[in-house]
């Protein structure tokens, strides 16, 4: 799994790469769509934000996972998006307010092999943890 750090830095790079080219270079990862969430911090209360793949859309909504690789903690993101579930979604050359939420248990069993059939990364990071996995859904 790779180190903070390393996390960071390809954030660090990826970022400025997306926003310049509004989604035209970076925004793709791992044959899925890229987006910028920009949260509210819980502790400071200052916006952050974070490259993710969106490896499902329906209508409006977005799903995001909150993997962090297989870790056995959750993410930053999504620990800021549970105290305040107002977010900023980048995606496609837009910017959108969106309200973020946890699929509930009978979402997830639905959304879950939608995911993983065509993505089976997230597969493997769930087996990586005991951790349930969270899958987010963005919806505007």
């Amino acid at each position: 799994m790779p180190s903070e750090l390393v996390l960071k830095l390809v954030n660090a790079i990826h970022r400025p790469l997306f926003q310049l080219s509004k989604g035209k270079i970076a925004g793709k990862g791992a044959g899925m769509p890229v987006l910028r969430l920009i949260t509210i911090g819980r502790t400071g209360g200052l916006k952050r934000s974070t490259m993710l793949t969106t490896p499902l859309q329906i209508d409006d909504r977005i799903m995001i996972v909150a993997s962090r690789g297989g870790d056995d903690r959750n993410p930053d993101w999504f620990l800021n998006l549970q105290a305040n579930p107002a977010v900023e979604v980048e995606m496609g050359g837009a910017t959108r307010t969106m309200t973020a939420r946890v699929a509930n248990p009978a979402e997830k069993a639905e959304l879950w092999p939608r995911i993983i059939g065509p993505h089976a990364n997230y597969a493997g990071y769930q087996t990586k943890t005991d951790r349930d996995i969270p899958v987010v859904v963005l919806s505007p």
